[in-house]
């Protein structure tokens, strides 16, 4: 069972539990961190995890001056999350992050305030951003690649 590393979280998005991780191998963890403390975070990451593809890509998010690390895990040799880490999605065409929270609440959003999961994304209106939850609101961070870190 993977447990979270209890600490303050400082980012003001909802930072949601893994649930059902059973069936999940591959999977893409999204660390959020500050300038300061970037190059901690980045040598947390790596002790912590099996990094597949041997990749950490760097996004900078300029309106929330944080930096977004993400990296594909193989979640059979995780028992700890770093801190400031969630489990998202990806649509390679528009390189938008997301997670289920966030995708949901952009479906009622578009499709006036019914979640439908048969309803189409127009992907390319969300271009390079993270799409998050904060409480019950949707939020869309853009970001732009700071730095891919080869292992």
């Amino acid at each position: 069972m993977i447990q979270r590393i209890k600490s303050q979280n400082f980012f003001k998005y909802d930072l949601e539990d893994m649930f059902n991780t059973v069936d999940m191998n591959n999977k893409l963890f999204c660390t959020f961190s500050t300038g300061e403390s970037l190059e901690e975070v980045l040598n947390k990451i790596q002790t912590s995890y099996n990094i597949i593809y041997n990749k950490i890509f760097i996004l900078y998010a300029k309106s929330q001056d944080e930096y977004i690390c993400t990296y594909n895990v193989d979640l059979g040799n995780v028992s700890n999350l770093v801190n400031n880490t969630i489990l998202v999605h990806r649509k390679k065409e528009s390189n938008t992050l997301y997670t289920i929270n966030s995708l949901n609440r952009l479906i009622e959003s578009l499709n006036g305030g019914t979640l439908d999961n048969r309803y189409k994304i127009n992907w390319a209106d969300y271009q390079n951003c993270i799409l998050l939850t904060k409480g019950p609101e949707l939020k869309r961070v853009n970001t732009k690649l700071y730095r891919i870190v080869e292992l």
